[in-house]
């Protein structure tokens, strides 16, 4: 299963009234428009929608980076879009997002890593650690590209590793969402 259809999977577990913002990071081809917040729209009961820089962050809404920009939270709870250099041969990246929230939330953080190609996420999650934040990564056997989560869980700093879908269980779990 790709990162579209694991995306999808994890975010129609999340309820109506989820206490927390979501924001998704999705390696996506440069110079050409996403229709990411579309396709996850329909099978999420949280509206989704592509961040834009300034916009305030918000429980209950998820927000996805738009394509060849870095997302990240700001230490007065709004988004900043950066065209910082790629990461990962990726823009965006999860790495710059981990980092800021990680800095600005500490152990109010959420670090999820899905299916992915190459390391993304394996950074970011030491920060998000460091910052007394929660770790959480895909399960390799159950991801469709198993070397993103993997790397993270070779950091040694993520708390659980699981299979996809007992990842929004947990997230509920983490934030009081029963």
């Amino acid at each position: 299963m790709g990162g579209l259809a694991a995306l999808r999977r994890l975010l129609s577990g999340l309820p109506v009234g989820f206490p927390a913002c979501v924001l998704v990071v999705m390696h996506l081809e440069r110079g050409r428009e996403s229709h990411l917040a579309e396709l996850l729209g329909p099978g999420s009961a949280l509206p989704v929608r592509q961040a834009r820089g300034g916009e305030r962050l918000a429980e209950g809404v998820v927000f996805v980076a738009p394509p060849d920009h870095h997302l990240l939270a700001a230490a007065d709870g709004t988004l900043f879009l950066s065209d910082a250099p790629p990461e990962h041969h990726s823009r965006p990246s999860g790495d710059p997002l981990f980092r800021s929230v990680a800095e600005h939330y500490g152990p109010r953080a959420v670090a999820v890593v899905l299916t992915g190609r190459l390391g993304d996420g394996s950074g970011g999650v030491g920060d998000v650690h460091a910052a007394g934040g929660t770790v959480l990564a895909q399960d390799p056997a159950s991801a469709a590209a198993g070397s993103m989560p993997l790397a993270s869980i070779h950091t040694g700093v993520v708390d659980r590793v699981l299979p996809l879908d007992e990842i929004a269980p947990a997230l509920r779990g983490l934030v009081g969402a029963g």
